[in-house]
């Protein structure tokens, strides 16, 4: 396929009518449903069934659509680093980071990047580590910090510290009489912490094995940021990263956890894609910011 014809596979593909993928792609139906046929033709097989005004995927669009999907985000990625330029930002640095380092470790790398570099336009996304993986990919970010370092193998993974957990207490609980809080202290508990499947969940329940107890959240969360909130509204205790800024919570207790795993701070580059003199500056910020904060 080419370009235009993996667009509008893709479009038909998301929307699942003529009428509806002609508005995504801002063209006509007639223009596209051109395209469509022509695409058939040069592949020598249907991509679509027509029924009372829909497209139903043939098997063979099915299994042709997540390649295509991917494709389609390199594709879209390029569109938008030629805008860049064309507007002549050729000093930009694309960065992205969970919630949490995006709170505590993001500002103070951005503000010392920008004492420097006054002139270079910074576009920053606050994501999961699963979009971010995506966004490596697809060129809408270069950098990006996670909470993790077990990535896929086209993700460059370098470790820049390790951070431990604490508990969130709300003022009036007992726990707070306590300078730390252990996990057997936390099983007649409700707890707000990280869901299943997911490296803090992993480690923390590997930790509370450790010390001859369980540990398994009664509210799930993705990341550490509603945790507070939720404990001020009187749902549980929390166990959350360190990295939640603790001064934008007041109202709240926090102790250490006690035999708490260590969870590992990464910056994530793609392999073998090489940065520009911009991106590679706020990577030695970045650096230098884990190095003091972490």
């Amino acid at each position: 396929m080419r370009a235009r014809q993996l667009e509008v596979f893709t479009a038909v593909m998301r929307a699942g009518t003529i009428t509806g993928a002609a508005r995504l792609l801002h063209t006509s139906q007639p223009a596209l449903s051109q395209i469509l046929i022509h695409t058939e033709d040069e592949l020598g097989f249907q991509l679509f069934h027509r029924e009372k005004g829909r497209l139903h995927p043939t098997p063979e669009a099915l299994e042709l659509y997540p390649e295509a999907e991917r494709l389609f985000a390199g594709l879209e990625g390029m569109r938008r680093k030629t805008a860049d330029l064309r507007l002549g930002r050729t000093g930009l640095v694309r960065i992205a980071a969970g919630a949490p380092a995006g709170m505590a470790l993001l500002p103070q790398a951005l503000a010392a990047y920008r004492a420097q570099y006054p002139e270079v336009l910074l576009r920053t996304y606050i994501a999961p580590l699963a979009s971010m993986i995506e966004m490596l990919r697809s060129g809408d970010a270069a950098l990006a910090v996670a909470l993790d370092n077990a990535l896929p193998p086209d993700i460059e993974v370098e470790g820049i510290g390790e951070i431990s957990f604490r508990c969130l207490l709300p003022e009036a609980h007992p726990l707070c009489a306590r300078e730390a809080v252990n996990f057997v202290d936390l099983q007649n508990e409700q707890v707000i912490s990280y869901r299943s499947r997911t490296r803090p969940y992993d480690e923390l329940v590997a930790a509370a094995r450790r010390a001859g107890a369980g540990f398994r959240p009664d509210i799930e969360i993705d990341s550490s940021l509603p945790a507070a909130a939720f404990v001020r509204a009187g749902l549980g205790v929390a166990v959350v990263d360190e990295l939640l800024p603790r001064v934008m919570f007041p109202g709240i207790q926090q102790r250490p956890l006690i035999d708490s795993p260590q969870l590992p701070v990464s910056l994530l580059t793609l392999r073998n894609t090489a940065l520009s003199r911009a991106e590679k500056a706020m990577v030695d910020c970045i650096r230098k910011t884990a190095s003091e904060y972490l």
